[in-house]
């Protein structure tokens, strides 16, 4: 009963509630980035993959520049990203606009993260199981290591929670997540600015 219907009204009702509250805080997040992104804009939008692998446009703050080599080929993540996104995406600020692609039903307060389109053809059946539900803002794999751990188990944690999404575990997540965003703990996979893309085999 609360996977099917009671989950999807709670995430509307939040999601409403925090963009309204919030505003103030995310039109100055936005003018910041503005200026620091040298021109890029304040937002990124990218095709991922939803609910039963339909693709949506998710929106998030952009937190790094468009600078490119001389050979016109995007520097890599860590020399784009800026001194403010590294601010903003620490504190997880940079995920906010997704409240926007809760209340829209592209994603959830809570479920697996969404990832690349381009991933799609390398799940096993066993991983593909994680589209069953709507992807998350965050996740149980968020709260049992985020970035810092293997894709392998990123993804079997994102299918754990697609056979447990429960009210209880709905909330265990909430707190915990607030708890590493309070910690900043796990943003980064060790060696990389971000987390190294998925092959099918990591």
């Amino acid at each position: 009963m609360y996977k099917r219907y009671f989950k999807r009204v709670l995430d509307c009702c939040i999601a409403l509630t925090a963009l309204v509250v919030l505003s103030p805080l995310l039109l100055a997040v936005a003018v910041w980035l503005h200026f620091a992104n040298k021109g890029a804009g304040a937002f990124f939008m990218q095709e991922r993959p939803g609910l039963h692998g339909k693709v949506f446009r998710i929106i998030k703050f952009k937190t790094m520049t468009d600078e490119r080599d001389a050979c016109g080929n995007l520097l890599p993540d860590a020399e784009r990203l800026t001194r403010v996104g590294r601010l903003v995406r620490s504190t997880s600020i940079d995920e906010l606009p997704q409240l926007w692609n809760v209340l829209k039903g592209d994603m959830a307060l809570i479920g697996p993260r969404p990832l690349l389109v381009r991933y799609l053809p390398l799940y096993s059946p066993e991983q593909a199981r994680r589209h069953l539900v709507r992807p998350g803002i965050t996740g149980w794999a968020q709260c049992h290591g985020r970035n810092a751990i293997s894709w392998t188990e990123k993804l079997r944690l994102d299918v754990w929670y697609v056979d447990h999404c429960t009210l209880k575990n709905d909330l265990i997540i909430m707190f915990a997540t607030i708890k590493k965003v309070i910690c900043r703990s796990d943003i980064n996979q060790e060696g990389n600015a971000t987390m190294e893309a998925f092959n099918g085999n990591n």
